[in-house]
This record gives structure tokens, C-alpha cells and sequence, in this order.
């Protein structure tokens, strides 16, 4: 049945397949400028693979976030036979993992907090025989940015501020719904300042850059920098204090925004290569579906584009090593041009983590840059993210989360070395994964709790609620560090 459709769009624009994909698609997508948000109409056509006569759906979203999205590919599921979102499969299995974690924030201590605790970075201040906690955390497109709380016991939490409250973020920085990303913000003490590093996007790029701002207070005022730290498509900023002379900045290269676009540039003038790649009917249809909507999709705003190809995403992730290798395989036959493509996607499909020691005032990066950890174990999929480094005895452990963090699929690993710089060496298996009462663990740090025990501080969503700008939790866990593993307490 056709849904309702805005009267009186802004923009159209009609898509269609491009020869030789394995189910061809007619689309027209039609935009409503003056909605807020954003509003669209899809009509898309497509034959019955049964019966082979063609069929038109209308669908209408109310907004651009990741739940219209959702919705959504469930219906074209539906209609067309389309991969169905994991966050829309009905779970056979649930999560089995089991976990003594502890609530730590289950609700939003201040109105203007509007998705929760996500990346919750704690560090303890002692001052005068006492102590406080301080966490800061994401905010994603919110006016105000980075809630900062503090507790006296890691469990009772009292709101502070926001670090940039509306209006008053970095100028170099972009503002607005699904154009900021205020991600991963982390304090710390370097030469009697408190430095808070953090994401956001240019605001002329858009791409994700690393930002700092300092006090003389760990409650602020905080003063930012007029330029960022490190440009050029980077998020998860961590710093590992190692003396009073030395610090370490950590970061991720975001390649997993950046290889689902090459990937569909591919196979959008290749598409006889999606059923090489693809091996299940759904799949099929939903990459050539995508690959109908990449002339438009392409150009949209770096976060509703991830939300749009999401769902193929999905579908390489599945089965991430074995995709990577299949395509790397593919890539020996083709001619010069598209082997040199296909590189380019495998290059991207590895999300590297880097280190490098701060200078003195920590506005820059001086020495030898090393490649700390990237995704190659199974359950990692596509992208390794969030570190967090503590020492502990002789050795360093460098807390990390891997794969989707919109899904079930997310958790937490640990890597173990002997330098903060490495060589690591990981844990085969993630310390921390989903479980019946808590979905997608991710980002933690690590901190003394009042009585002097290590203690793991992260996020995590309730179960079935996993997604962009959904509400994440604090949660805590304690810690036993062995010279070659770590165990939840």
C-alpha cells in the first residue's frame, strides 16, 4: 500500500541501475528542503523476481536519522526481498555472554543530555587527602556539548556543565543535526593543566578532526584551541600520561567511513561484480538497491551517508575476513584501473590505531609516529576503535572496541605490551561482549575506584535499542590483570 507523500517536494531526482546489475531498480527520491527535519518520498520500482512484472512501493520518511532509516530498509525488506537491518532481525539467539556489570548511569542526570554517556572517559583527581571523579562524554549532533559530571564514588554522578554549551563550541568546528559529531572526549592532567581532547568536523570539510581545550580547573571554564590538533579523517583520541615530560596521543583512522563509498563507486560501474561478491539473494538485491541510490546518496552529509549504506555494510561484515580476502582475490583479474580501486577499498577496509608522543604543551605531535593495533581478528569485522591505555605492574594494556557499534556486535578487546608504544599483543577474544540485559559494550577507561582497584568504566545500550543518537549507559566493571590476559571481577 502506498504511505502518504509530501505534496509539494523540493527536489527530485529519478535513479535507475546501471546495466548488467543483477535486479534492476527505478527510483525516484523526492526532498522536502523546508521540513525539519528533512523529509523524503521514495518510489521504487523494481520487477517481482517471481513472477517478473514489475512493482512500485512508496515509502515516506519523517527525518533523516538512523530510525527512519531502519524502518526504512525493513520495509523494503520486506516488499523486495532486501537484506533485513540487524537491528530489525527478530534474534534467535540472544546474547549469552555473561558479565558482572554494574549501572553506574542509567538515565540522564540533565535534560540537555539527549543520548547519554557514549565514550565515557573517567579520571580521578586527588587534591588535599581526597578525591573526585570526573567523566566526560559524547553528545553526537547535541547543541550542548560533552556533559561533564563528578562523583565521589564512581557511583553517585552530579552534573557539572556542558564543555561547549550552545553556541559556544570551537570556531573551527562545524553545529548541527547530522553535520557535527562531538565524539570521544577524554580529560586529563599534563603539566598542571587540564587538557580535553575530542571530535569534531571542520566546518568547512566536514572531515573528523582531533580538538583540545584546557583549564586550570578540572570543572572548567575550557578554553579551545584555535586550530585542531590532528586533521584528516581521525576520531578516539586518547592520551596516556606516562611521566611529567611524556605523553602519548592515540588515534584511529576512520577508514570504516571512507571504504564503503569506494566500494560502491566499484561496484557501481562494475556491477556484474556484485553477484561475485555477494553470495545470498538478499544481499544481491540490497547492494544493487544501494548502488541505485549511490549518485544521490553519495553527496549527503558524512553521517546520513553511513546511515544509508549501512545495511550493506552489514552485509560485508557478516562475513568481513572472508569478503576481504575474496575481494583481494577478485582484484588479480581485473585491468590495471580497477585493481588499483579494489586497493584502495582493501586499504580502507583496515581501521589502523596510532600513536605519538605530545609535545610539551600538547597542542602537537613531535617524534615518530607507530601503528599500534588495526582489525584482523574475526570478531573485530571491520574496524578497531575507542582505546584506552593503563599500566598496570610492568605491562600495558590497551582496552579497544571492534565491529559495529550500532549493533549486538560490538564489545571490547585487550592488547598487552611492554612499551605504551608496543608491540601489543591481543587477546584472541574479547574481554567484554553483549549480554542479556546490555547490548554493545564499547569505549571504555580505566581508573582506581575509592578503595584503589582497577575498575572498567564504559557504555552500552539496553537490549534492542542499540543505534546512533540511541541512549548508552554507564556501566563498571572491575578488573584482575594477569601478565597475558585480563578477567572481569
Amino acid at each position: 500500500m502506498p504511505e502518504n507523500k509530501p505534496t509539494a517536494p523540493d527536489t527530485a531526482i529519478r535513479l535507475t541501475s546501471p546495466n548488467h546489475t543483477p535486479v534492476s531498480f527505478s527510483v525516484l527520491v523526492q526532498e522536502s528542503l523546508h521540513q525539519s527535519p528533512a523529509g523524503y518520498t521514495f518510489e521504487v520500482t523494481s520487477p517481482d523476481l517471481l513472477s517478473g512484472v514489475g512493482k512500485t512501493c512508496f515509502y515516506y520518511l519523517n527525518g533523516n536519522d538512523h530510525l527512519a532509516y531502519l524502518n526504512l530498509f525493513a520495509k523494503l525488506a520486506r516488499d523486495f526481498n532486501m537484506r533485513l537491518p540487524q537491528n530489525r532481525q527478530e534474534k534467535q539467539i540472544k546474547p549469552t555472554f555473561k558479565a558482572p556489570l554494574r549501572a553506574v548511569l542509567k538515565t540522564a542526570v540533565h535534560p540537555e543530555i539527549l543520548y547519554g554517556y557514549g565514550d565515557p572517559a573517567v579520571i580521578r583527581v586527588d587534591t588535599a587527602g581526597s578525591s573526585c571523579y570526573y567523566v566526560v562524554a559524547t553528545s553526537n549532533d547535541a547543541p550542548n556539548a560533552f556533559p561533564l559530571l563528578r562523583s565521589r564514588n564512581l557511583q553517585d554522578w552530579e552534573f557539572v556543565k556542558f564543555i561547549f554549551p550552545a553556541g559556544k563550541t570551537p570556531e573551527w568546528a562545524t553545529a548541527g543535526p547530522l553535520i557535527s559529531d562531538y565524539w570521544a572526549p577524554e580529560m586529563h592532567l599534563i603539566q598542571n593543566q587540564y587538557h580535553i581532547y575530542f571530535v569534531a568536523r571542520d566546518k568547512n570539510t566536514h572531515e573528523l578532526c582531533i580538538g583540545k581545550a584546557q583549564s586550570d580547573n578540572p570543572e572548567g571554564p575550557f578554553v579551545p584551541d584555535k586550530k585542531p590538533v590532528l586533521r584528516g579523517n581521525v576520531i578516539d583520541p586518547h592520551v596516556y600520561v606516562q611521566d611529567a615530560e611524556t605523553a602519548y596521543l592515540y588515534w584511529k583512522e576512520d577508514n570504516n567511513a571512507i571504504w564503503p563509498g569506494l566500494l560502491l563507486d566499484v561496484l557501481y560501474h562494475h556491477p556484474d561484480l556484485i553477484a561475485t561478491l555477494f553470495n545470498e539473494g538478499p544481499d544481491q538485491i540490497t547492494t544493487a538497491f544501494i548502488c541505485t541510490l549511490w549518485p544521490w546518496a553519495k553527496d549527503r552529509e558524512p553521517m546520513e551517508r553511513f546511515l544509508i549504506t549501512q545495511i550493506v555494510i552489514e552485509a560485508v561484515t557478516e562475513r568481513y575476513l572472508l569478503f576481504y580476502e575474496q575481494l583481494a582475490a577478485l582484484s588479480q583479474y581485473q585491468t590495471p584501473a580497477l585493481q588499483t580501486q579494489i586497493r584502495e577499498v582493501l586499504r580502507f577496509m583496515k581501521t589502523p590505531v596510532y600513536a605519538q608522543q605530545l609535545a610539551p604543551d600538547g597542542k602537537s605531535l613531535v617524534g615518530e609516529r607507530f601503528k599500534i593495533i588495526q582489525n584482523d581478528l574475526a570478531w573485530e569485522a571491520h574496524l578497531v576503535e575507542g582505546v584506552w591505555v593503563t599500566k598496570q605492574g610492568t605491562h600495558y594494556y590497551l582496552f579497544y572496541a571492534g565491529n559495529d557499534f550500532s549493533t549486538d556486535q560490538y564489545g571490547i578487546g585487550v592488547a598487552i605490551a611492554d612499551l605504551p608504544i608496543g608491540p601489543y599483543r591481543k587477546m584472541a577474544v574479547p574481554v567484554l561482549q553483549s549480554t542479556a540485559e546490555w547490548w554493545a559494550p564499547g569505549h571504555p577507561s580505566v581508573v582506581k575506584d575509592p578503595a584503589g582497584k582497577p575498575v572498567l568504566i564504559l557504555h552500552a545500550y539496553y537490549p534492542e535499542q542499540a543505534g546512533y543518537k540511541e541512549f548508552r549507559a554507564m556501566l563498571a566493571v572491575n578488573l584482575i590483570f594477569n601478565p597475558d590476559h585480563v578477567l572481569l571481577a
